[in-house]
């Protein structure tokens, strides 16, 4: 399979977008920028910026983890931003509580 990448917008308004590209993840975000589908999340909450990615080998691993970010919490996506391991550990064993 081809190489994926996942990333992550924060919008003007501070909320957050998860997408998932097979291109260059800084071109999708530009295109995200411009405006491009007035229909997308993003488009009324512009300017976004490029604060996130992940690449993987294999697509359906990318679809997965994109899948499972979706689902998280705020403030769990955003210790994932900061690369802040040790507390994304905690928020993940405080969900199974």
């Amino acid at each position: 399979m081809t190489r994926a990448h996942i990333f992550i917008l924060q919008c003007a308004d501070g909320s957050f977008y998860t997408g998932l590209t097979r291109r260059d993840p800084v071109e999708r975000a530009s295109e995200h920028e411009q405006g491009l589908d007035p229909h997308c999340f993003t488009y009324s909450r512009r300017p976004v910026t490029l604060v996130y990615t992940e690449s993987f080998e294999r697509v359906d691993e990318a679809i997965a983890t994109e899948r499972r970010i979706k689902g998280w919490t705020r403030a769990k996506k955003k210790t994932l931003i900061e690369r802040d391991y040790e507390t994304l550990v905690r928020l993940a064993s405080r969900a199974k509580e």
